[in-house]
This record gives structure tokens, sequence and C-alpha cells, in this order.
């Protein structure tokens, strides 16, 4: 299924491509969703490429490909046909176990994941950049869900065995429990990695190494976007 952001996104990536013949900016979607971060926008596309809705052309700027369309959106299929406006809550779609622009290699037992940039381990950066890259991941490593990748930068969760340069594996997720390590994206601005701490109506977000301090904030400026899974290390 789609969520109602999904498919409004995918509304109008097609009109705009019938009527200009190439994909909006990054944030003309931005503006036209009315989000307040591009990286909103690149966690839909992710989510639409992983249904099969969409495909993207990595070494090409713009170039955004919608590869199908839901049945709804289907009933006039000329070039002209105005955008369908949004009814129900979710559409039905591609639930096939599969990631979107990510390639399964059955012999070698492991699959591309998306590798959205790097993600502060210290203080919150920006991260789900779109660089068009991907990391190699054992196939064991994974679970059900959607997954995708960062390089971490900082010191900040050292004690908890994550190193500056490592790469961790996330699946995607809007809830964590206490305790857990989770991306977490604060005022849709800024995202981080950290040990999710629920303090009444606070959210405090804690690192792994004493040179560090918490961060707390009220509940409602912090969203959780994955938790981690699993880490890659190169020697």
């Amino acid at each position: 299924m789609l969520t109602r952001k999904q498919h409004e996104l995918l509304v109008f990536i097609d009109s705009h491509l019938r009527s200009t013949g190439f994909s909006p900016s990054f944030e003309e979607m931005k503006a036209a969703l009315n989000l307040r971060s591009k990286s909103g926008i690149h966690r839909l596309i992710s989510a639409l490429e992983e249904r099969g809705f969409l495909a993207r052309k990595h070494h090409r700027a713009r170039a955004l490909e919608v590869t199908k369309l839901p049945d709804a959106m289907m009933q006039d299929p000329s070039p002209a046909a105005p955008a369908v406006p949004f009814a129900p809550n979710v559409i039905r779609g591609d639930f096939s176990p599969r990631l979107a622009g990510v390639r399964s290699a059955a012999t070698t037992g492991s699959i591309q994941l998306p590798l959205y940039g790097r993600i502060a381990a210290g203080m919150p950066i920006e991260a789900m950049q779109d660089g068009g890259h991907h990391v190699d991941v054992p196939v064991s490593m994974l679970g059900s869900g959607e997954h995708f990748a960062l390089e971490v930068a900082g010191d900040s969760m050292v004690d908890a065995g994550i190193q500056d340069g490592d790469t961790v594996i996330i699946r995607r997720t809007e809830s964590a429990d206490t305790g857990e390590i989770v991306v977490a994206l604060v005022d849709d601005a800024e995202v981080t990695l950290k040990r999710l701490r629920r303090r009444g109506q606070s959210v405090a977000l804690e690192p792994a190494n004493t040179t560090h301090k918490v961060q707390i904030y009220p509940a409602d400026r912090v969203k959780v976007q994955g938790k981690l899974i699993g880490l890659l290390r190169r020697y």
C-alpha cells in the first residue's frame, strides 16, 4: 500500500513529467507536498522505488521515471490526463520482498542497499543525501521491512561499538523502544544516531561516550526514522 504522502508525490511527479518532459526538483516536490525538509522527499522517493512505482537514474540530475501507477491512476492513460485527486487513505501496491533500486545477488548472498550519506554520531547533521551510492549487505543481516545504510561521522557512539566511518544498517520504522539505538530526525531538519530514552513528555537522545552530552527535546520535536540492526566495518 502507498501512504497518502507517497501517493501525493507520485501524482505530482507523474503530472510534472507529462507536462514538462522532465522530473521536478526536490525543492519543487518539497513545496508541492508542504514538507519542511528535503529529507522527507528522499524517504518518499525511496519508498516508491522500493515498491516499484519509481526508478531513479543515479548518474543524471532530476532523472526520475514513473514505472507504474496504482490502479486508481490508470483510468485515463492519455498524456494530457490530469492528476487524479487523492481519495482513499491507502492504495494497494507491490509488496514483494524487494528493495527499490537494490539488486539481489543470490549467488553471493548479498543485496545492495541505498547509502544515504553521513549521519552524525556526535552533534546532529544533515543526512539522507541523494548520492546515488549503494552498499553490499549480507542477506542474513536483514529481516523483514525496508532497510537503508548510513555512514557514521563522529565518535559519540564508540562505547556501543560504533566507530567513525562505520556503515550502519537501519530498518525503517517510526517507533522504537527506550534503550534502542535509532536514527532520529530533530525539528524535521537534522538527523542523528543515538540511543533513545523517553522521559515523560520529553525524548532524550543519549550518546555512548561520556565526553558527549545527552540531548533532550520535547517529544514532538523528535521523529524516529529507523533503528539500528547491523554494522559494517572496513579494516
